[in-house]
């Protein structure tokens, strides 16, 4: 059982919680996520681990409402218990002096990114952010990765707040501008992380993505993770959760996570009515 410490609203639909988590606060790396269960019969989900807290045993987790499981969970409050929680899972973020690297963050991504960001900071490279929404009213993190950023660049679809477009034309023009950038960390949804590795490729700068496959048991056993990097099938559960951008097949990507939408709509439904008593 996982005591809920602290759960917060960043967004309408975007919850920002801490729970108690000893062990794995103490080993959780950059990059690591955790998969956790509300109680015995509930769905295993995979979440980023945001940031942790060894001294008072507590991990923080950011997650967006889109389906029945994360309802449930935005539902639960301080003092309310997570039946199970599983971590840290996962390989680390490569974490080196690597100069200049750029965080790219896109919609609740920022959440995933921002670990990464603080942990390249801590190992001395220049850390350049670039994170982004649809509108202004839905960003997140920005006070949190301008701490861990030397430049924090921000930009909103619709132009109600910093650059009037896209997180892969900020990139493009910061690499217009001459600046050398020697990687690049881009985690958001699956299009803008493409976006962002076609921006990058006839560069040559390397580019880590944080991958998202549909997950079950989270250690390699069900293979429902599988995707492919670099014409190899790979698991997103023990081989990444990050790869090599430049090598991912983002499209055979988007046709598993389209797999079960009609299942999950009806799940969702379900959920709905069981709420309105119906």
């Amino acid at each position: 059982m996982h005591k809920i410490i602290e759960k917060t609203y960043l967004q309408d639909i975007v919850v920002r919680m801490v729970f108690e988590a000893p062990e794995i606060a103490r080993k959780r790396k950059a990059g690591q996520f955790v998969v956790l269960m509300i109680d015995d019969k509930g769905e295993r989900i995979p979440l980023t681990i945001v940031d942790s807290d060894s001294e008072k045993g507590t991990l923080t987790i950011i997650f967006q409402i889109v389906g029945k499981t994360t309802t449930c969970l935005a539902q639960l409050s301080a003092g309310d218990y997570i039946k199970h929680v599983l971590g840290p899972l996962g390989h680390p973020t490569e974490v080196e002096n690597f100069g200049t690297s750029v965080c790219v963050g896109g919609g609740v991504g920022v959440g995933v990114v921002y670990p990464i960001a603080a942990a390249l900071k801590k190992k001395g490279n220049k850390v350049i952010s670039i994170i982004g929404a649809r509108t202004k009213d839905i960003l997140i993190l920005e006070e949190e990765m301008g701490k861990v950023s030397d430049k924090l660049l921000v930009a909103t679809d619709d132009g109600s707040y910093g650059f009037h477009g896209f997180v892969s034309a900020v990139l493009q023009n910061l690499i217009d501008s001459g600046e050398k950038i020697d990687r690049v960390f881009a985690i958001g949804p699956v299009p803008m992380m493409r976006v962002i590795c076609n921006v990058t490729k006839p560069y040559n700068i390397k580019t880590i993505v944080s991958l998202n496959p549909i997950m079950v048991d989270a250690t390699g056993m069900c293979g429902a993770c599988r995707v492919s990097v670099g014409g190899r099938t790979k698991f997103g559960c023990v081989d990444g959760p990050e790869f090599d951008g430049h090598e991912v097949d983002f499209g055979l990507l988007m046709t598993r996570l389209r797999m079960y939408c009609d299942q999950e709509k009806q799940s969702m439904d379900m959920c709905r009515c069981g709420e309105n008593g119906k």
